[in-house]
């Protein structure tokens, strides 16, 4: 397969298409074809493809890691951290951000025409996997004529995609940074997740998954979803700093409004996930999270997962105040690291900001991007 044409300049990417004779081949055993893959890229491909860094997205992101978002017209989601002067410069490296197979900005997900039905896929999308997300990813840096990644980079959901990324293609990584994340989904997560799927599924307009071709959207279940989510994504301190019991107004309504202000913030959040989000989009990546474990293809033995990857620089992050993911976990995946032999740097960020803070600014964070990035661009011999 020919290698696609790389814009130059500061901003590319498009809609990939694979052809019909190259299925994704997922865990489930199914293959999806024709499989579509939206992705942006940021920066210039040097001479020798060897300043390639892939940007994996959390949950709910998509391909606009530094660029406006085309339905919310919002900043990039981490534009703070990828431009010209921060840890993720485009005029050193090619920065390419995909939407994860099953989103929906553009890649193939459950709101794509089945071919064979041209209807929406809805329910009869098969169900993927982290793994499945990665395996897109490889083809498309494959058809970009990339043989190895300078770096994979990725907080929460985009973390576990760096791992699978380091256990399944250590030949085509040269270093990896997974922040904020966990090598397996725990029970807790597993619990908020199946909150979030059936707030949707309980909603009227979800049509059993077949909302599209009924001309409706199961917004008030994907709002009450996004709303029980984002409460793991702070922390306790975070929301007393910005809320704490502050009315919304003068005096209590004696009712059921949004007395206070943490109730208004979440409204808020709801609402404006609908806009932007499709429903059973978040069904199909939420499962995908709770099926990941890493280790469990490796006999439950988490080292054994890398034990290809000892030529691959790690550096792994977490912060204090991450009860969705916590240090303890960044932790298991560090020792899991070393005791397979790979060379492993850790930073726990302290932080009162919970999960989201990779989001946000901190400048120990960026820090040790910097600082790690460097290390590893020096024995790459980037300029």
């Amino acid at each position: 397969m020919s290698a696609i044409a790389i814009p130059k300049g500061e901003t590319g990417g498009g809609l990939y298409r694979f052809p019909a004779d190259r299925p994704l081949r997922l865990d489930s055993g199914a293959l999806l074809s024709p499989l579509e893959i939206a992705y942006k890229t940021y920066g210039t491909l040097n001479a020798d493809k060897s300043n390639a860094v892939l940007v994996c997205h959390a949950l709910t992101g998509d391909q606009h890691a530094a660029s406006p978002h085309p339905v919310t017209g919002k900043p990039g989601w981490w534009d703070r951290v990828i431009g010209p002067g921060l840890p993720l410069d485009p005029e050193r490296y090619f920065i390419i951000a995909t939407n994860v197979v099953g989103g929906c900005m553009g890649s193939t997900g459950p709101a794509s025409l089945n071919p064979a039905t041209g209807e929406p896929y809805a329910l009869s999308f098969p169900v993927i996997t982290i793994a499945d997300m990665v395996r897109a990813q490889a083809m498309l840096i494959e058809a970009l004529g990339i043989e190895t990644l300078f770096a994979v980079v990725g907080g929460s959901m985009g973390g576990m995609q760096v791992l699978q990324w380091a256990a399944d293609y250590p030949e085509k990584l040269f270093s990896a940074i997974c922040i904020a994340a966990a090598a397996r989904h725990s029970a807790q997560n597993i619990a908020f997740h199946e909150v979030g799927r059936q707030a949707i599924m309980a909603d009227p307009d979800w049509r059993g998954g077949a909302y599209q071709r009924a001309g409706v959207r199961p917004e008030k279940g994907l709002a009450v979803a996004r709303m029980a989510a984002h409460i793991t994504y702070l922390s306790e301190p975070a929301l007393q700093r910005k809320f704490g019991r502050e009315l919304q107004r003068d005096g209590l309504s004696w009712g059921f409004d949004a007395d206070f202000q943490v109730e208004s913030y979440l409204r808020h959040q709801g609402a404006s996930f609908v806009d932007r989000f499709d429903a059973n989009s978040y069904l199909y990546i939420t499962r995908a999270l709770d099926y990941f474990d890493l280790a469990a293809r490796c006999g439950g033995v988490l080292a054994e997962c890398f034990a290809k990857a000892r030529h691959v620089r790690f550096c792994v992050l977490s912060f204090s105040s991450d009860w969705l993911y916590s240090t303890a976990e960044s932790r298991d995946i560090v020792r899991a690291l070393n005791a397979a032999g790979c060379r492993a740097s850790f930073a726990e960020i302290e932080s009162d900001k919970g999960h989201d803070a990779f989001f946000l600014d901190e400048p120990e964070l960026d820090s040790a991007l910097r600082g790690f990035l460097a290390s590893a661009a020096d024995k790459r011999g980037l300029a």
